[in-house]
């Protein structure tokens, strides 16, 4: 691991260089770019409040107040069906944030809004342990969603002080996740690694509860640097990545040594049950709900960060896109061969239906440079990350996330 120390700054440098066309995208002049092509896309939903903002979030999100949630709801329906009458179809909804469940009888409305206009589409959704009861995984389960992620963090009580995560303590995390277990396809959990008061042997205690609970999945993120609007950040939420592989280290070898095995870089099953990671599977994605971010017809895309902008935009019957950037060949390219290193390659004759045999996208040559530096293998029809690479593509996708939260740093200070 420590060999590969220089090769992962590298590679995430290089990331860090690609991130900069986030904050390179324009004013959106027309929305004709989101036009439904052949086949379905993955739908993702984003509801931005939380009745408790955490310290170390990283993404957009606000203060939960029900006057203001219930006109964001209602909106929201008015967005998707826009999408849906330009004839839009998708195959995986995944409602993300804040907290999709923050406002559990609005998020039913919305569900049923959306099984009746889509069908069986799978359905992803997140949430806190504190809003995990016996009547709301009843509901859930009858509404259609059948994978389900619980924001749990860390099982222990100090460091969940710490990080301002104080919705729950370790132990209801624990009995939360047993009350949800064996009721969905998928049951995942989040814990969170590489905080700066995070002994070594906290986070070794905290994936032993994970395997001791058995849960289906679980997706370690490593600390990013926390949304900054304007506030002091705590000392111990300020990222300092001098130990993160060794942590990364322990990930590997306590979850294969408990039976699981990884289904992108971050996330680690029993069997294959993708939970979260929409922007592996799918090519495209739509991106719906104040601040959200998309990638469709080979370009970027970003709704306003203004509640009020967002509502008025759809009120006036237009979609609330705020930026966009057209990506050439090429980049769209290099962004759809990170994903598929996240995913942790691809299999069967995957690789050239994706990215074709032309040298102009110039991905044959930076893969065979991943494969000289030992991060890949390839064999021309399969891309396979390596064990030994992991800790590379790990670090790239942390740059990745990195490059979208200066994103959305740079909408909230100009006011997009």
């Amino acid at each position: 691991m420590k060999g590969l120390s220089w090769l992962s700054r590298l590679a995430g440098g290089l990331v860090r260089l690609e991130g900069r066309k986030f904050t390179s995208l324009k004013r959106c002049q027309d929305d004709h770019f989101l036009t439904p092509s052949k086949g379905e896309s993955a739908l993702y939903i984003h509801i931005p409040f939380c009745r408790q903002p955490c310290l170390y979030c990283s993404f957009h999100r606000y203060q939960f107040h029900e006057d203001i949630a219930r006109r964001y709801f209602r909106n929201l329906r008015t967005e998707i069906d826009l999408y849906l009458d330009r004839g839009f179809r998708f195959a995986h909804i995944y409602l993300g944030g804040g907290t999709p469940t923050v406002m559990m009888d609005e998020l039913a409305s919305l569900l049923s809004h959306l099984k009746s206009r889509l069908g069986g589409a799978v359905i992803s959704l997140e949430t806190n342990p504190s809003d995990i009861t016996s009547k709301n995984i009843a509901l859930l389960k009858e509404l259609g969603v059948g994978r389900l992620s619980v924001g749990v963090q860390s099982f222990n009580d100090r460091l969940l002080k710490a990080m301002g995560r104080t919705s729950h303590t370790g132990v209801e995390a624990q009995e939360k996740v047993r009350l949800a277990q064996g009721n969905f396809e998928t049951l995942n959990i989040d814990i969170l690694y590489n905080l700066p008061d995070q002994p070594p042997e906290v986070f070794r205690n905290d994936i032993a509860m994970v395997r001791e609970l058995e849960v289906d999945q679980v997706t370690f993120y490593p600390l990013m640097p926390p949304l900054n609007r304007g506030d002091p950040l705590p000392p111990s939420l300020k990222p300092d990545n001098r130990c993160e592989g060794l942590f990364y280290k322990m990930i590997l070898e306590e979850m294969y040594d408990g039976g699981y095995q990884p289904s992108t870089a971050w996330c680690f099953s029993r069997g294959r049950m993708m939970i979260d990671e929409y922007i592996v599977d799918y090519g495209d994605y739509i991106a719906v709900g104040c601040g959200a971010v998309g990638f469709f017809g080979g370009g970027l895309y970003a709704n306003t960060f203004s509640l009020d902008r967002y509502s008025h935009m759809l009120e006036k019957g237009g979609l609330p896109v705020a930026l966009f950037r057209g990506l050439s060949r090429s980049e769209a390219s290099r962004y759809r061969l990170l994903t598929t290193l996240f995913g942790m390659g691809i299999r069967g004759d995957g690789f050239p239906r994706r990215f074709g045999d032309s040298p102009s996208n110039g991905i044959q040559s930076l893969v065979g440079l991943l494969q000289f530096l030992g991060v890949v293998e390839c064999d021309g029809e399969e891309l396979r990350v390596t064990a030994g690479g992991m800790m590379v593509v790990s670090r790239m996708m942390r740059e990745f996330f990195s490059a979208l939260n200066r994103l959305r740093e740079y909408c909230l200070r100009y006011g997009i």
